[in-house]
């Protein structure tokens, strides 16, 4: 349990010093945005030049207080570290920047994938960076949304609002960072173990069965069927391998049953035999 804590609390830290220079680095001196509280920051920081880490503290205690209620102990707690680590590594690297020299597209991409990387790493350590970050665990909690899909429409609300400050061109690359964020968000906290599921309804489902378990070495689940049309039983196959594989079972199962019925699955997460716990 302490060695859970210890890594928990170690990718917070780091999730927020990548988070920083997502945007110290990258962002503001390409003149882009963000969405939530640190597109306000950074925004503020373009009319009045006030320090990014102190703003961001100070809304976002203020919103951690509002909203600290809807959270439990843990979660709570690795909120206020991800504010106060984000913020202290925000004023650390105010000095530090990266210009691209006319390709702001560039740019975008970099903070978003630095950005998505931070915030993802402290999602899925159990925390927050707070801001849009609290507001999208809310909607993950109550609407069902993605943890991403959540900062991505909260974002955009601020980043239009932000047209009036950076111009139309500079917002436009803010979304396209903003998206690969809540991508790499995504993908971070639900996609580092990535499988295909495939499910095969097969008049010659025992001899798929064995070339799986002989060759591929893999667990099958056999689940009854029934044919909605004809009433006859089948047996269902359903399967979870890695990606490579597939080309594998694709083409054994048609030299067994050319009239197979095969559906492929993206699965983001697998955990069980055979499999890694992420």
């Amino acid at each position: 349990m302490l060695q859970n804590r210890i890594k928990e609390i170690l990718l917070i830290i780091i999730g927020s010093l990548i988070f920083a220079i997502g945007i110290n680095y990258f962002a503001i001196p390409n003149r882009l945005s963000e969405g939530g509280v640190i597109g306000i920051t950074v925004v503020t920081y373009y009319l009045f030049e006030w320090s990014p880490g102190v703003v961001n503290f100070g809304i976002n205690a203020i919103l951690l207080a509002l909203g600290y209620k809807f959270f439990d102990k843990k979660t709570t707690i690795y909120t206020v570290l991800g504010i106060i680590f984000s913020s202290l590594f925000l004023y650390m690297t105010e000095d530090v920047g990266y210009q691209v020299n006319g390709d702001t597209l560039l740019a975008a991409l970099f903070a978003g994938v630095f950005v998505g990387l931070g915030l993802g790493m402290m999602f899925r350590a159990g925390g927050t960076s707070g801001g849009s970050a609290i507001l999208a665990r809310l909607a993950n909690q109550y609407l069902g949304w993605s943890l991403g899909k959540g900062v991505l429409v909260i974002d955009i609300v601020v980043i239009a609002a932000s047209v009036f400050i950076i111009g139309q061109e500079k917002a436009m690359y803010t979304l396209v960072a903003v998206f690969i964020g809540a991508k790499v968000i995504d993908y971070v906290i639900e996609g580092l173990n990535s499988r295909t599921a495939v499910t095969i309804i097969s008049d010659h489902s025992e001899e798929i069965r064995q070339y799986i378990i002989d060759n591929m070495t893999r667990g099958v689940t056999i689940l009854e069927g029934r044919g909605g049309y004809s009433q006859n039983q089948k047996e269902v196959l359903y399967i979870v391998i890695n990606q490579p594989e597939l080309m594998q079972l694709k083409k054994a199962v048609s030299s067994v049953d050319e009239q197979a019925f095969v559906v492929v699955h993206d699965v983001r997460d697998v955990l069980g035999n055979g499999f890694k716990v992420s």
